[in-house]
């Protein structure tokens, strides 16, 4: 009796076991399972083999701006299928090792003439424990049960709040038992632009920070002795009490329309957003401006399209104009900037993704490279054309999903799923 108890424990800690790992490699979320843009798998190729990285699969999709996440073997992506006037936003299901659908759900909206022919859904879907949160252009909010796609609530929320359209494309974020929406007012002219839903009933908990459209997705950090909930909007950088939405400290931060678009980035107690570095204090809810010293706004904005990665003591960020450039963290002062990651022009995009020693950077010309920036310079150990820019910019500006040893990335027109993984591995 003992030994078949022992065999069934034995069982059960290995069923667990694979249960976690499976939890570790999944990219549940905008800028993957801690939010910060890192990919912690081993077994991942350390150089491109010639051609490029294997293709595992490609399916069709509709236009979109939303990134694909990955969660329990499945990819779940949103878009649009747009025939003027009709417009259709939905919600796709895939299986993560084959790319053979495993469910959908669409539902009609009503698009503006400007939007036509090729604007989808922005803000990135989320899974926690089993259910599946989408926000699609015009603010229908859904929640869905991850594995079936039945339809659990749903929100109407540019009509329940009576916001501008297309106001919501900020990716929404889970803290505790709360969602929580950068919903987007349009020149401060609603009484907030934060909003906190139970997740599990969609009911409102609060609402906070009366300010303009912020297209930048807020993130959650422990400083100063508890959770801060930081929130870039056009007109500051503020942290926010997440069980409360009470304002724990605000800095100024005028910034242009809807340049409000990286996230910001936190390791230790330096807080990064758009341009702007705070030193967060201790021993109390708190931050004081680290750089730059001016307040003009194009010297507080080194990107608005690319969110940064904070390394050691140096900073990596693509300029808007798409210059990749390495910053002291403590100073701000420039080490060394490249124009070999992407073509230079106005909005370029380049997704930073940290994996291992070297670090993957997908640019929004459809490129993933692996490079190993440093504070000397800019390595650059293979480089691959995965995915055709499209749209009328010709961007892939979706930022990437990283498990399972493989890469899921989307345009206007498909999805695909690319084997990174190393010899031996795939």
């Amino acid at each position: 009796m003992n030994a078949i108890r022992s065999a069934i424990f034995a069982g059960l800690a290995a069923a667990l076991l694979a249960t976690a790992s499976g939890r570790g490699d999944d990219w549940p979320q905008w800028r993957g399972p801690e939010r910060d843009g890192a990919w912690n798998e081993a077994g991942v190729s350390e150089a491109f083999p010639a051609g490029g990285p294997p293709v595992r699969w490609r399916v069709p999709v509709g236009p979109g701006w939303s990134s694909p996440i990955v969660a329990a073997g499945r990819v779940y992506l949103t878009d649009a299928r747009l025939d003027a006037p009709r417009a259709d936003e939905r919600v796709l299901c895939f299986d993560a090792e084959t790319g053979k659908p495993r469910w959908d759900h669409s539902y009609p909206v009503t698009y503006p003439e400007w939007a036509f022919p090729a604007r989808g859904p922005t803000a990135t879907p989320l899974v926690r424990e089993g259910k599946l949160y989408t926000l699609g252009n015009k603010g229908n909010l859904h929640c869905f049960d991850a594995a079936r796609g039945n339809v659990l609530w749903t929100r109407d929320l540019e009509a329940d709040y009576q916001l501008q359209e297309f106001a919501f494309n900020s990716s929404p974020l889970v803290e505790g038992n709360l969602l929580v929406l950068s919903i987007g007012t349009y020149m401060g002219k609603s009484p907030a632009c934060v909003l906190a839903l139970d997740r599990h009933t969609g009911e409102e908990q609060w609402k906070a920070l009366g300010e303009s459209l912020t297209n930048s997705s807020p993130i959650v950090v422990s400083a100063g002795g508890r959770r801060q909930l930081v929130v870039w909007t056009q007109e500051s950088v503020s942290s926010l009490d997440p069980a409360t939405g009470e304002t724990l400290w605000r800095e100024p931060m005028k910034t242009q329309a809807a340049s409000a678009v990286a996230t910001p980035v936190c390791r230790g107690n330096r807080l990064y957003a758009g341009g702007l570095m705070f030193e967060l204090e201790a021993g109390r809810p708190a931050a004081t401006v680290l750089w730059p010293a001016t307040r003009a706004v194009s010297r507080r904005v080194l990107s608005n399209t690319s969110t940064a990665l904070l390394r050691g003591d140096q900073l990596f960020s693509a300029r808007s104009s798409g210059e990749l450039v390495c910053l002291d963290a403590a100073t701000g002062r420039e080490l060394w900037t490249t124009d070999k990651a992407t073509a230079a022009r106005s909005g370029a995009s380049i997704h930073l993704t940290p994996n291992g020693d070297s670090v993957f950077l997908f640019t929004d010309e459809g490129n993933l490279v692996r490079a190993r920036p440093t504070a000397e310079g800019y390595e650059e150990l293979g480089r691959a054309h995965l995915i055709e820019p499209t749209g009328s910019w010709k961007v892939t500006w979706a930022h990437p999903a990283y498990s399972g040893r493989s890469l899921f990335v989307r345009n206007d027109k498909e999805l695909i799923c690319v084997s990174l993984a190393a010899e031996g591995e795939r």
